[in-house]
C-alpha cells in the first residue's frame, strides 16, 4: 500500500451536531481512496429509527454509548448499556454483505457501523460483553486495555474490530508497529482506521504514522471525535496526563487468513523485552493502569 494523499488529508473531524441527530462521522473505501475497510459513527435521540443496506460490506454495529434494537432478516437484538466509551464493557452485532437493517435508539445513542468490504455472506451474530477478549498489553507508562470484539476467531471474512483504553499519560500502539506488506507470518498486510474518543473531552492525544523511508512523518493532534485513515506506516498514540484516550480500531484485508499481524519498528522493538507478566500482575482494567502508574497525580479535581 502506499499513501497516495497528503497526511493531513488523512486526519477527519467529526460534526458538531449540537444537540440534533445525524451523522458525526462517515469514511467509506471512496472517500478513504482504499480497497476495504469505511466506519460510520450516527447519534440518534430515544426512539429514532435509522435503516441501511450493507451493500457489499460486512459490519459491526456497536452502541458507543446507549441503548439501541436492531432489526436484520427476521431477527431482532437488543445491545448496549453503557453511557460512554469509557463505562464498560461493549455490545455488537455483527452483519453480512447484501442485508437490510433497521436501527431503533432505546435511549440516546451513539452507534458505530464498523464496514469492511466482504466476498462471503455469513451469519449475523450477537456479540455480548462476555464475549469481549479483554487483554492488558504492554507495562508501566506503555500499558494499556484492548477489548477485541471481532477478533480473527470470529465468523467475519475480513472484518476486524477492537478498542483501546490508553490510561492518563501512557502510551499504546507501542511499540511503533505497522502492517503494510504482505510478508506472513511476520506481517498482515491491513488498511485501518483509527475513532478517537477522549475523556474528559476536553483533552488531547498525540498520534504519530511515519514510514521507514521518511517519505512520511506526520504528528497529529488528536482531539475528542476525531478519525485518522492509516493506509500504512508505523504509528504510535500517547495521551495527555489527566486523560483517557479511546480508540475504535476498524482494520481489513486481503490476507487467506484473518489476522492483526504487526511488525514492529525495528529501532524500539527492544522496549518488548522489559515487559513481563508479573509487572501488571493484579491489573484488569485501564483505570488500574492509571492508578499503578500515576496515583492520584493527574486525577481530575472532585
Amino acid at each position: 500500500m502506499t499513501i497516495t494523499v497528503d497526511p493531513n488529508a488523512l486526519l477527519l473531524r467529526s460534526n458538531d451536531l449540537g444537540s440534533d441527530s445525524g451523522t458525526l462521522i462517515e469514511v467509506d473505501v471512496a472517500r478513504a481512496g482504499w480497497q476495504f475497510t469505511g466506519l460510520t459513527v450516527v447519534k440518534l435521540a430515544t426512539g429514532e429509527r435509522w435503516s441501511r443496506e450493507t451493500g457489499a460490506d460486512e459490519v459491526a454495529l456497536m452502541p458507543l454509548g446507549g441503548r439501541c434494537t436492531v432489526e436484520c432478516e427476521g431477527q431482532t437484538w437488543t445491545i448496549g448499556e453503557r453511557r460512554n466509551p469509557f463505562a464498560g464493557l461493549p455490545w455488537a452485532v455483527y452483519l453480512p454483505r447484501d442485508s437490510t437493517f433497521a436501527v431503533t435508539a432505546e435511549t440516546s445513542l451513539q452507534l458505530a457501523i464498523c464496514a469492511a468490504r466482504a466476498e462471503r455472506k455469513l451469519e449475523p451474530k450477537l456479540v455480548t460483553p462476555q464475549d469481549v477478549n479483554v487483554e492488558i498489553r504492554g507495562a508501566g507508562n506503555a500499558a494499556r486495555q484492548i477489548n477485541h470484539i471481532i477478533e480473527p476467531s470470529f465468523p467475519a471474512d475480513r472484518l476486524l474490530v477492537v478498542e483501546v483504553f490508553t490510561p492518563s499519560g501512557n502510551w499504546s500502539s507501542y511499540p511503533p508497529h505497522k502492517h503494510d506488506v504482505h510478508d506472513m507470518p511476520r506481517e498482515a498486510d491491513l488498511e485501518e482506521i483509527y475513532y478517537y474518543r477522549i475523556d474528559p473531552p476536553d483533552g488531547f492525544g498525540l498520534q504519530r504514522l511515519y514510514t521507514a523511508d521518511g517519505e512520511t512523518d506526520a504528528a497529529y493532534v488528536i482531539h475528542d471525535g476525531d478519525l485518522l485513515l492509516v493506509p500504512e506506516g508505523y504509528h504510535v498514540f500517547a495521551v495527555a496526563q489527566g486523560y483517557t484516550g479511546y480508540y475504535l480500531n476498524v482494520l481489513a484485508g486481503d490476507e487467506p487468513v484473518r489476522t492483526m499481524q504487526p511488525s514492529d519498528d525495528p529501532a524500539y522493538a527492544w522496549v518488548r523485552a522489559t515487559w513481563s507478566d508479573d509487572l501488571n500482575a493484579g491489573i484488569t482494567s485501564w483505570r488500574d493502569i492509571a492508578e499503578r502508574v500515576n496515583g492520584p497525580a493527574g486525577q481530575f479535581p472532585g
